[in-house]
């Protein structure tokens, strides 16, 4: 038989998800159950049934398995599913073993760089050789040009998800309910915002989301996120930019 004269019956592909973070900053079992079930209560078409990282890595030391256990089995009881804990340390590792749960990657490069080890002093400058001796500079490197935005000209529907890698996201259409746009860089939506829309999704908090009307499920800037039931009602089916300002969301209407 020739190699790999075959179908295969699933296809694997790895893919950028949005998965909700859920960063324990005190680990008070009841009270991270009773936001997170507050939470879907208020946007039950968002949060119910929705997949969930358990983040540890704001506490002081990784939690034993017996409060761990108790919050993922109570986030479960909230209407949430966790599926995995963030990377972090060995210990978490271990934890996530005995828990029976993955450990997901997606947020090892800021972890790896707030533990990174400060860099070496340099060297002390080498004495400058003699005029005649010295060598001419070299030339200035040139700067690698930045990615252009990406453009999505027609409608994102619903149940689709677009996202825009290493820089800004420009739609020219409508973003439908149920659908989700990414950026790492800012949104720009010259239609309807009637899904989701998260900006700055490596972390930059300078991104901003701006639409012509906005009817927006949730919208988020490095994480910190707002449901339509947070939005004013003067702001809903206006022009609209969202940006963040002290770790706070702020939306205003566009002149």
């Amino acid at each position: 038989m020739a190699a790999n004269d075959y179908e295969q019956a699933g296809e694997l592909k790895i893919g950028q998800v949005g998965i909700a973070n859920l960063r324990v900053r005190t680990l008070d079992v009841a009270q991270l159950v009773r936001e997170m079930r507050e939470r879907v209560q208020r946007a039950p078409k968002l949060f119910g049934r929705a997949a969930v990282i358990v983040d540890f890595g704001g506490l002081a030391q990784t939690p034993d398995e017996a409060s761990a256990r108790a919050l993922i089995d109570g986030l479960r009881d909230a209407g949430v599913l966790p599926v995995a804990l963030a990377y972090g340390t060995r210990d978490n590792d271990a934890l996530a073993e005995r828990l029976g749960l993955p450990v997901l990657a997606k947020f090892r490069a800021q972890y790896e760089q707030a533990g990174r080890a400060e860099p070496a002093p340099a060297p002390p400058p080498a004495r400058e050789p003699a005029p005649a001796a010295r060598k001419p500079a070299p030339a200035k490197a040139v700067e690698a040009p930045r990615p252009p935005g990406r453009m999505q000209k027609t409608a994102v529907r619903s149940g689709q998800q677009l996202y825009a890698e290493g820089c800004d996201l420009t739609v020219l259409s409508t973003v439908g309910a149920g659908a989700e746009v990414i950026a790492d860089g800012s949104i720009h939506v010259y239609g309807t915002l009637r899904g989701r829309a998260l900006a700055g999704a490596r972390g930059n908090a300078e991104a901003r989301i701006f639409c012509h009307q906005f009817h927006a499920e949730l919208v988020a800037i490095a994480g910190h996120y707002k449901v339509l039931d947070d939005i004013p009602d003067q702001l809903r089916g206006k022009a609209v930019q969202v940006w963040l300002e002290n770790d706070q969301l702020r939306l205003a209407a566009l002149e």
